[in-house]
């Protein structure tokens, strides 16, 4: 099973946001830390946002948090708001062509297996994940500054002649 990038760029949103518990974040910040497509990461917080794990404010202010206290979020409840499919073989999907499905102990041992791993990612939180937060921000890319621009007083010599 390999998880799709969606879901990797997911768990890093999560995650940042976690480091940033109760902050509005702008989904611009974001891309630029982590190096990665702005509009991947729009259709990101879109879908969180719709399996209630962030919150969206629009406008000037606008951006995203965590929709809860980062502890009661685990990874299980993160991956199953992204990822669509986990079936690790033929015979645990709908089209199940397979002719030795009925005798094969081969489903049986990874649907355990499955099991295994989502019993571990439900007992990490986002919390847990983020422990190490000063060497994470560390490694992200650093994040510019809106630098303000004062103008000062015009003079006279800018000013056209009559």
């Amino acid at each position: 099973m390999k998880l799709t990038q969606y879901t990797d760029l997911s768990l890093r949103l999560l995650m940042y946001l976690a480091m940033r518990q109760g902050e509005i974040v702008t989904i611009q910040e974001v891309s630029v830390r982590f190096a990665v497509s702005k509009n991947h990461m729009v259709k990101i917080s879109h879908q969180l946002t719709k399996s209630g794990l962030i919150e969206s404010t629009r406008g000037r202010n606008g951006g995203v948090r965590l929709a809860r206290s980062p502890d009661t979020i685990n990874v299980e409840q993160a991956l199953m708001a992204t990822e669509d499919n986990f079936d690790l073989v033929e015979c645990f999907g709908e089209n199940n062509n397979c002719v030795i499905t009925d005798v094969c102990k081969l489903n049986g041992l990874l649907d355990k297996a499955l099991e295994a791993f989502f019993k571990e990612l439900r007992q990490v939180s986002l919390t847990d994940l983020v422990k190490s937060k000063k060497k994470i921000e560390d490694a992200l890319h650093p994040f510019p500054q809106v630098s303000i621009v004062k103008f000062g007083p015009r003079s006279r010599s800018n000013t056209l002649k009559k």
